[in-house]
């Protein structure tokens, strides 16, 4: 496919900008660029067919099966995208009068509100801009608490060995020394392990639960109840909360605070980098140290405060509020039975496509999952040479995106998939069968698989290459 430079032609325009209707300004002539941009000229047409053609190559959850492990791609309701669009949403400012935005501090106000319930905390704030954003407030958080204590000896947070890459490299930018815990024979957190991590020194426990392996620990109450023995905190990664929203609340299993990812338990779509919204909630007796500024409400109406403690602004104004739009139409669409539903339906799919799947495939962790699970095929790539990375390119020639790959690190040849809860019955079924033909195919022509995939736009990169000499720029024929 030919880049929109290659289809350029000299002179020929399109005119797609409406007349200015304000005041123009003129720059002073030393900001003006001396030389013409150089910019592709094409007629509206060649543009719209570029782009329409453009479109076809990309692969969302309206093309087709997408199950993204840890990732929770799941279908975005139409209505999200249009209760979003409202101007009276996306024509505001977020220096306006707070006067004028009253709805909008409503939204923010209720949506805080929704989110507690449904998580066991008692104050949020939606500044920051993505998961692991979320996670690094939530971590100041603990950070504050300790040194408002006085208790600058607590330096240590506890990580366990499947969790999400971000927990450690979160940490560490607090400023935190990670301390890495094996996991038990039933890939939950091993309590001997962790009663010997914990000590004076321990600032916080970080945990996703269920966990990345996509089960939830059994001993969560017992594991929450000895870091707080020891007088550390507990941090919940909320990346998995598609599985446990409406059911089980990390509030009542001893977190006293988390982070939520809007843009994968709440719907908003969150491919190609954003928008994202990682919101940090809390206990009572951290809220003072929360990210400022802070929504609340009294008989004048909705207003912003600043808390008493505040870590001052993590982001820009207010967080990605569109976002924020969306996860609160998502929550009131479905209502306190419809989130629980859902959730139930997401473990449901997982555990039906697991079960399909590992008549062929081993399964890292036979248990019953939650709303995802892993695979290993590392028996397969000794047997047969056919690794992870094979059957996820042979994915692609039968339409559907690849799972995650290598990830947990404590799998090998890990493939976790997570179907979520917007996928049928029938659509399963097809996963199902693709996935053993391919085993059926890494059996009978491994070497099929090493050069797949060989139907898409796209045949079998060099990804060592494209990572360490990538072309990100256009050259000119005669540059």
């Amino acid at each position: 496919m030919k880049l929109l430079f290659e289809i350029s032609s000299k002179d020929r325009k399109l005119d797609l900008i409406p007349p200015c209707d304000t005041e123009i300004y003129s720059f002073d002539d030393k900001l003006i660029r001396k030389e013409k941009l150089r910019l592709p000229e094409v007629s509206e047409v060649d543009l719209s067919r570029h782009y329409t053609n453009l479109a076809k190559e990309a692969h969302g959850v309206n093309n087709g099966f997408y199950p993204l492990g840890s990732c929770t791609m799941k279908y975005n309701p139409s209505i999200n995208e249009v209760v979003a669009s409202d101007k009276n949403f996306t024509s505001i400012h977020p220096l306006q009068p707070v006067e004028t935005v009253q709805g909008c501090l409503e939204v923010l106000y209720e949506a805080k509100k929704l989110l507690c319930e449904i998580t066991g905390m008692d104050d949020m704030s939606f500044q920051p801009a993505a998961g692991a954003h979320g996670e690094y407030a939530g971590l100041i958080l603990i950070k504050k608490y300790h040194q408002d204590r006085n208790d600058y000896k607590r330096v240590n947070i506890i990580v366990p060995d499947s969790a999400h890459g971000t927990n450690p490299a979160s940490a560490t930018m607090v400023g935190f020394k990670v301390v890495n815990i094996p996991s038990n024979e039933n890939g939950g957190v091993d309590i001997e392990k962790l009663k010997a991590a914990v000590g004076e020194d321990t600032a916080g426990l970080m945990l996703t639960n269920p966990n990345t392996l996509g089960l939830f620990d059994s001993n969560i109450l017992e594991i929450t109840r000895i870091v707080h023995d020891a007088g550390g905190l507990c941090y919940y990664d909320g990346a998995n909360l598609n599985a446990i929203m409406g059911r089980v609340r990390p509030g009542d299993m001893g977190f006293d605070c988390v982070h939520l990812n809007l843009h994968k338990t709440f719907s908003t779509p969150h491919g190609g980098g954003g928008p994202g919204s990682g919101p940090v909630g809390c206990k009572d007796i951290l809220k003072d140290f929360l990210p400022t500024l802070e929504v609340a409400k009294n008989e004048n109406g909705f207003h912003f405060y600043q808390p008493a403690k505040t870590m001052g602004q993590v982001r820009s104004f207010y967080g990605n509020f569109l976002v924020v739009v969306k996860a609160l139409t998502y929550i009131k669409s479905l209502g306190k039975e419809g989130i629980a539903e859902a959730s139930g339906n997401a473990v449901l799919n997982a555990n039906y496509l697991m079960n399909k799947l590992k008549t062929h495939y081993d399964v890292a962790y036979d248990l019953i999952c939650m709303h995802e699970f892993v695979l290993s095929l590392g028996k397969m790539k000794r047997e047969y040479g056919v690794s992870a990375m094979d059957i996820a390119k042979g994915c692609l020639d039968y339409g559907i995106h690849p799972p995650t790959m290598y990830f947990p690190l404590i799998v090998s040849e890990a493939l976790m998939l997570e179907p979520t809860e917007t996928e049928s019955k029938e659509t399963l079924d097809q996963a199902a069968d693709i996935f053993i033909k391919l085993y059926e195919t890494a059996i009978s022509n491994p070497e099929k698989l090493h050069n797949a995939p060989s139907k898409c736009y796209i045949t079998r990169p060099d990804e060592v290459q494209a990572a360490r000499k990538p072309i990100l720029t256009y050259q000119f024929k005669n540059d």
